[in-house]
């Protein structure tokens, strides 16, 4: 059995930190690594280019890494660009955006995709030039292509990958001003905002599908207009994360709420968090950082009623997975 991690969460490499993919075992045996200093080595060598015809010098490794079935890895990457007097922002701007590299079980790149490239420059609803900030990936293994959790537009998007053979155009974006119709909510005020930890909920991965994430509600738009939550007290009314599942019609492009969880609003966690379908139905969902410290719950399929509940006091909880027993025999 064995681990994949990232060795910085950050968007921004800062001295000192290591900027480095890992997989290791449960002894903590390194099996394979890969640093942004090779990585981006190699992309020099490599024909990867982006639409300008640049290659591509990544800035830090960040949130997560997506394991293939092939045995390749899906990076995810900060990737920096200067603009001249864009809209509202005067002078030289640095934007921060991500890109993806499919890398080889020998970590040769193969495939590269940028946001820059593939999205609206002008569109930032949330911290820009902190621009993107892309935070999760998942892999359809019915049709080969990929989903991407962009939090700073507040949108999960479909990209055509196809094994490396894909274009990377955008199949569709979901979350408001997207592709799809919200049934059985308010748009706006009900689709996820400032998202965190998406996960398949049905064995197929196309058509129709639920996907289920975290949504931490940072700058979450009313009819009324949108409103900016940040850490500390909150308004009650005009702060909170929800754990929603959408079932996805990927024919008619609707996106219908199967279950939306709604705790009380002393739950807002302004970041981190995922939301998971456990071997039983049940539904797990972290509130990473509230006020009280991570509040982890399993709810029943229906979200109706809290099975289980652990409390972090004081502190932070990224992601949280329920681990499967590692002993022969023994269940939990």
């Amino acid at each position: 059995m064995v681990l994949s991690y990232l060795s910085s969460l950050t968007v921004n490499a800062k001295p000192g930190l290591l900027n480095e993919v890992r997989e290791v075992d449960l002894a903590g045996n390194t099996i394979r690594s890969l640093t942004m200093d090779a990585l981006n080595q190699s992309l020099a060598a490599s024909n990867l280019r982006d639409a300008e015809g640049n290659a591509y010098q990544l800035v830090s490794f960040h949130h997560s890494v997506l394991a293939l079935p092939n045995g390749h890895w899906i990076l995810l990457a900060a990737y920096r660009k200067n603009y001249a007097n864009l809209p509202g922002y005067p002078g030289a701007t640095s934007v921060i955006g991500d890109a993806l590299i499919d890398v080889d079980q020998n970590s040769n790149p193969v495939w590269a995709w940028n946001t820059f490239d593939n999205l609206d420059i002008n569109r930032h609803p949330m911290n820009f030039p902190d621009w993107t900030h892309s935070n999760d990936m998942l892999y359809s293994s019915d049709d080969h292509n990929l989903l991407l959790s962009i939090r700073h537009q507040n949108w999960i998007i479909k990209i055509e990958y196809l094994d490396g053979q894909g274009s990377g155009k955008i199949l569709w974006r979901l979350g408001e001003g997207g592709d799809f119709k919200l049934i059985g909510g308010t748009d706006p005020q009900d689709w996820f905002y400032a998202q965190h930890g998406m996960s398949y909920f049905t064995p197929n991965t196309t058509g129709v599908f639920r996907i289920g994430l975290m949504d931490n509600g940072n700058d979450r738009i009313f009819p009324s207009g949108q409103v900016t939550c940040r850490p500390g007290p909150q308004p009650v009314a005009n702060c909170y994360s929800t754990a929603p599942v959408f079932e996805l019609n990927e024919n008619n492009m609707t996106a219908t709420f199967a279950t939306h969880y709604t705790p009380p609003p002393s739950y807002f966690s302004y970041f981190g968090g995922n939301v998971d379908q456990m071997p039983n139905g049940d539904m797990e969902a972290d509130f990473c950082a509230t006020n009280s410290g991570a509040i982890v719950q399993e709810l029943d399929p229906t979200a109706s009623q809290v099975v289980w509940q652990g409390l972090t006091r004081g502190t932070d909880q990224f992601h949280a997975t329920r681990m499967p027993s590692l002993y022969p025999g023994v269940q939990w």
